[in-house]
């Protein structure tokens, strides 16, 4: 937990002067605490702002207090410039600080717990606890009959504490219950037995209570001198019971008088609670009929197709705050009404998620009185499936909905590969045959909630609604050979063809121009289609702030520096942690030049994507070890010390069959060794074509050159690659190195990844350690090199440059 200062900055006013505002953030990033100037400094209440994550208030997730960046100054003692978001929807520019002073309450103190002993316990504590739980001590003394209440049992029974009262006229109180209140008092002064009694109780003021009578024997020796117990409430759930039960009355009139389908279920699909006429459609449909308490997974063994369609619609209300959907009670059955399902999430009084309820209604007549017109309106005409038109519509809305809503979308942009053979052989009319035949087993293959559409010709598109990336890309692979194995037979011949793919992973921040989408996610697919065919290019998508001009800029700027050979190289040093290692370990890294000296560099994580884009991504890699090779050519005298050069390669590169040709030709003429460079491959490609990158690390080791693998830890297939792939190195994720120090998961994970890759005879680097406190867990845990900001910043490539040595034979080095 940490208080920051918020003071709103401007240039023109004397530091001191701004109004400032005081927030308290906890490790996960939600406000605990603001002040009473939060509203004059960010616009929002201290009310509207704890609870929340502090995420709402920031304009990017760059502006974050606990990014690296911000998190290093702040500590320091510096002011970090943050940009907010103002309640009112602008934006602005403010100091951020951790504050200096830190109360005594904050600090850790030592505290102890020891048992009390009951006897010297202060009466206003009994009396508190009797007040807060509504229960009341009493005993009877059996030799005098005097009996004693504490002032909980004068207040159940609302009498003023400490009033003349005698054990008979208490007994009043019980009304029917008062020869069962003398048969157990005696019961248990003959037998010694306890006993338990539930009653109702009627109060001094004419009130109904039930309460629960518990006795027990208090004996001296053998002898039951005194009886003793307490007498509690249960009023409070009393009332809850009877609240409960008219809820329950007042939702069964509801739903028997309405003429829609209602059915709510759990988180096990297990039936809450259903209509009449739910019940009524479910049997004549299915020939079973539901009741609360049933599972309606269970309830359909005989039906998979359906069960797994319902499985699908009610995991998605789990998933959505709520959503509509057309379809009839059964897909097998057209000949059944087709209703529009309201799906309606059900959750607690904490957010968590319980259930959801749907409410069907039927729809079929408006539906046969659209069908002729809205059909080809949003269908196309040879396929069936959504047209181009319909498709935009409804990725606008899932682009809309991400406003409100965290959750992972694809793109899928699919092109068959040499289709226009087809037409050539067959004729037109085939070829729409073959499409519909097609676009029928795709939609088999599809989940129910995503969108299919035929964009034109031989182009389809698939909207992948939350789905994790690994499973999207799952389900593309899939539909990719699927189009693969698919077969039309015509006169005699067999039509099959592959397809090329674009993946394009839809994060927060995304174009809010569906067009601008599927124009990224064409290009993904062509660099696809030029690089081999049959296969599926993965990429995030672009959040376009700036027109295409822009786009066109940097890819203009990317094209003049691959031409000219102007790449501007820069170099980071691998440090061992584990052991000493004498020699320079270091990764290249690239930059864009501008385009003159006053504009800035391109960053790679600016024209990466631009590169994978528009297919450049494979140039600059080759450019990368060209000039990289050229320059140590110049400096000879780093052979001896250069003992390990790593370059990351781009997914063109891992599926470029000629790319190890190609770095065995410049690495022929190298007065540096093979050994010395690694090839870095990022653990998503490898993933997703593991056998690919097989053939490319033996291929680069028949070279003499090193393989590693880039990101290891990111997704669950990191052990089984780590162990069986053949890679020289394990680089981990920089996801694995946040909280390694405080976080004993990451750490036995981190454990588990290098224990393998010692087994396997490889060596691991721990990437992006920030601090001391890392470091010292990464040589904790016997990782090999570290490599990040607190070991060795980047530098540009000339400053590896040996130092200058005069001796008598003159100057080396330099």
């Amino acid at each position: 937990m940490k208080e920051f200062v918020i003071r709103r900055y401007r240039s023109d006013q004397p530091r001191g002067s701004e109004r400032s505002a005081l927030l308290r953030i906890d490790d996960d990033g939600k406000v605990l605490y603001a002040d009473r100037y939060a509203e004059s400094v960010l616009g929002y209440d201290a009310s509207e702002l704890e609870g929340h994550p502090v995420h709402r208030i920031l304009a990017s997730r760059q502006d974050d207090p606990f990014a690296p960046a911000n998190r290093h100054r702040i500590e320091r003692g510096q002011d970090a410039l943050v940009t907010f978001r103002h309640k009112e929807g602008f934006f602005y520019t403010a100091c951020l600080s951790l504050r200096l002073t830190m109360r005594d309450s904050d600090k850790a103190a030592n505290a102890s717990i020891t048992q009390r002993d009951s006897g010297n316990m202060d009466p206003r504590l009994l009396a508190s606890a009797e007040d807060s739980a509504a229960f009341g001590i009493w005993e009877l003394d059996t030799q005098t009959n005097e009996m004693t209440w504490s002032e909980g049992v004068f207040r159940l029974l609302e009498l003023r504490p400490g009033c003349d009262i005698t054990p008979e006229q208490a007994l009043f109180y019980c009304q029917t219950g008062q020869n069962r209140v003398r048969a157990m008092f005696r019961r248990c002064i003959r037998s010694g037995a306890p006993f338990s009694l539930e009653l109702n109780l009627l109060t001094a003021r004419q009130n109904i209570r039930k309460v629960t009578l518990n006795g027990r024997p208090l004996k001296n020796g053998k002898r039951i001198q005194r009886l003793g117990g307490i007498l509690v409430d249960h009023t409070p759930t009393m009332q809850r019971d009877q609240s409960r039960q008219r809820a329950e009355e007042i939702l069964n009139a509801t739903t028997q008088a309405t003429p829609d389908l209602v059915a709510a279920v759990d988180r096990e699909l297990n039936l809450l609670h259903c209509n009449e006429l739910f019940r009524h459609q479910f049997t004549n449909v299915f020939g079973v009929t539901p009741k609360p308490g049933d599972n309606l997974t269970q309830l359909l063994p005989d039906h998979p197709n359906e069960r797994r369609l319902i499985e699908r619609l009610w995991q998605r209300a789990f998933d959505r705050d709520s959503f509509v959907v057309e379809m009839p009670l059964a897909q097998q059955n057209r000949e059944l009404p087709v209703y529009e399902f309201h799906y309606q999430r059900l959750t607690n009084g904490q957010g968590e998620t319980i259930g959801a309820v749907h409410v069907a209604r039927d729809i079929s007549q408006r539906v046969n009185h659209c069908a002729s017109s809205e059909y080809r309106i949003r269908h196309d005409p040879v396929t069936g499936l959504m047209n181009r038109r319909a498709f935009v519509a409804r990725l606008l809305r899932t682009l809309e909905q991400k406003t409100h809503r965290e959750s992972c979308d694809s793109l899928l942009y699919l092109d068959l590969d040499e289709f226009e053979r087809f037409n050539e052989v067959a004729g037109s009319g085939t070829c729409d045959r073959y499409l519909r035949e097609l676009a029928g087993n795709l939609g088999i293959r599809v989940r129910q909630r995503d969108a299919l559409a035929r964009l034109s010709g031989d182009t389809f598109a698939l909207l992948i609604e939350n789905c994790p990336e690994s499973r999207a890309r799952k389900i593309a692979e899939d539909i990719l050979e699927l189009i693969r194995e698919f077969v039309f037979e015509w006169q005699g011949h067999s039509l099959r063809t592959t397809a090329s793919g674009g993946l394009l992973m839809m994060d927060s921040e995304v174009p809010s121009d569906p067009e601008q989408l599927l124009s990224q996610a064409s290009d993904l697919c062509h660099t696809a289609k030029t690089s081999g065919r049959n296969r599926i290019h993965t990429a995030r998508a672009l959040a376009l702030q700036t027109d295409e001009g822009t786009t066109n800029r940097q890819v203009e700027l990317i094209r003049k520096a691959l031409d000219n050979q102007k790449l501007i190289l820069a170099y980071q040093a691998l440090k061992p942690v584990a052991s000493v290692t004498w020699g320079d370990h270091i990764e290249i890294l690239c930059r864009i030049p501008g385009d003159g000296e006053h504009e800035d560099e391109l960053r790679p994580d600016q024209f990466l994507p631009v590169a994978e884009r528009f297919d450049l991504a494979k140039r600059l890699d080759r450019q990368v070890i060209r000039q990289t090779l050229a320059w140590l050519g110049d400096h000879r005298l780093l052979e001896p010390r250069l003992k390990y050069c790593g370059f990351n390669l781009s997914l063109a590169s891992v599926l470029d069959d000629t790319f190890a040709d190609f770095l065995e030709d410049q690495l022929r003429d190298s007065p540096f060794a093979p050994d010395c460079f690694c090839l870095e491959i990022r653990e998503s490609h490898a993933t997703q074509y593991p056998d690919d990158v097989a053939v490319l690390c033996d291929a680069l080791h028949r070279v003499g050159c090193r393989v590693a693998l880039d990101g290891a830890g990111a997704s669950v297939e990191s052990y089984s690659l780590a162990a069986k792939l053949p890679v020289d190195i394990i680089k981990l994720d920089r996801r694995m190195m946040q909280h390694l120090e405080d976080d004993p998961v990451q750490q036995v994970m981190v454990e588990a990844l290098h224990r393998i890759a010692e087994v396997a005879g490889k060596q691991t680097v721990a990437t992006f350690i920030e601090n001391d406190n890392t470091l010292s867990k990464v040589r904790t845990l016997g990782i090999h090199y570290g490599q990040g900001f607190r070991l060795s910043r980047p530098q540009p490539l000339a400053e590896l440059t040996p130092a200058a040595v005069d001796l008598t034979t003159g100057r080396i080095g330099g």
